[in-house]
């Protein structure tokens, strides 16, 4: 374990760091992983299109290959194919690649390298073989970017057996959870909403990871529960401040990670709230959304439930290029306000 200083050796033995000494913003907190990532580790490296000298699309490896060089923050050629498939056979010989994908919508582009064979090849080995690979990729609407650079597949990637999916969607959990996505021995798709790289929280210094399969109650209540991924989570928490004032108060869950899933968290929550309302920006049909109900409404939370379970979601159509259409696409805090409060009322 080259290169840790000693209190980022403490910070991974506790795991347990305070979170309340610094904020950087979402995109800080990234970078600052691969850092810590990139030294810790020579093993780990860095792939992707602009991500050296360019510094990323979104800015979010800036700096990198100054300190680590073109050898393990590689620009590569225009081929998302290439991204993965690399990736893919570096993992397999002993690296710990970290590619990247520009827009989340250009990974269909690398499908067959993921879903054919990163996902399958630790099983089609009888476990002898593993893919240590994280691929990030930057989602979601809000930039008026228009459809082909806008979407969010991530359900698509829940639903395929080997591969990990995470959702991070502050600072803090960015940090933790990609130093964890970094060590884990299977592929991990990290989904960073591009909303989010500006948005600030605090985020300690060092070393520290946050597990892959717990979610996490970002505000507790007691009359509805709200189950919110990514940009979602910071909406469903502004809407839980603009109801309290009414007097109705949502318990915001983030999963974090949607595979593997943490539900018990969920059904905790349900059992206590009786109500729950599940938000996400992807679109509604066989949407992720779509996991979560189903989840609370097979197990134990089902005997609690004093109302149908909702979902709240995109609309099943490309995102649009004009702003105000983009922005009725997708769920807003408006949105959210107004179902919490129809389904705590019993209007449904």
């Amino acid at each position: 374990m080259p290169d840790l200083t000693q209190a980022e050796v403490a910070g991974v033995q506790a795991n347990d760091v305070d979170k309340a000494n610094r904020e950087l913003t979402y995109a800080q907190a990234i970078r600052e992983a691969l850092q810590l990532a990139l030294r810790r580790d020579e093993r780990v490296f860095m792939l992707g299109e602009d991500i050296g000298v360019y510094g990323g699309a979104f800015g979010v490896t800036d700096g990198l290959i100054e300190e680590f060089g073109a050898e393990r923050v590689r620009d590569t050629p225009i081929s998302e194919a290439v991204i993965a498939g690399a990736a893919i056979g570096a993992a397999m010989t002993g690296m710990r690649p970290v590619a990247e994908i520009q827009f989340m919508d250009f990974i269909t582009l690398s499908m067959e390298q993921l879903v054919l064979q990163g996902a399958k090849l630790r099983f089609m080995f009888g476990g002898k073989a593993s893919v240590p690979l994280v691929l990030r990729t930057p989602a979601g609407s809000g930039t008026g970017a228009a459809a082909q650079h806008s979407e969010s597949l991530e359900a698509w990637f829940v639903h395929v057996p080997g591969l990990k999916v995470v959702m991070p969607a502050t600072p803090y959990d960015a940090k933790g959870l990609l130093l964890a996505a970094i060590e884990d021995n299977n592929p991990v798709i990290f989904v960073e909403h591009k909303l989010l790289y500006r948005t600030k929280g605090q985020v300690p210094e060092g070393y520290y990871t946050v597990p892959l399969s717990q979610s996490e109650v970002k505000r507790e209540g007691g009359d509805l529960t709200v189950v919110a991924t990514s940009i979602m989570v910071p909406r469903a928490l502004e809407a839980a401040d603009l109801l309290a004032q009414e007097g109705i108060e949502l318990e915001v869950i983030d999963p974090r990670t949607l595979k593997p899933y943490d539900s018990e968290t969920v059904t905790r929550s349900v059992c206590k709230t009786g109500r729950a309302l599940v938000v996400h920006e992807a679109p509604k049909t066989a949407g992720f959304g779509a996991e979560v109900v189903a989840e609370i409404v097979a197990g134990e939370a089902f005997d609690y439930l004093d109302a149908p379970v909702r979902r709240l979601a995109g609309l099943d159509v490309p995102i649009p290029y004009n702003r105000e259409l983009e922005r009725t696409a997708v769920p807003q805090v408006a949105d959210i306000v107004r179902e919490a409060r129809a389904l705590v009322r019993g209007e449904y």
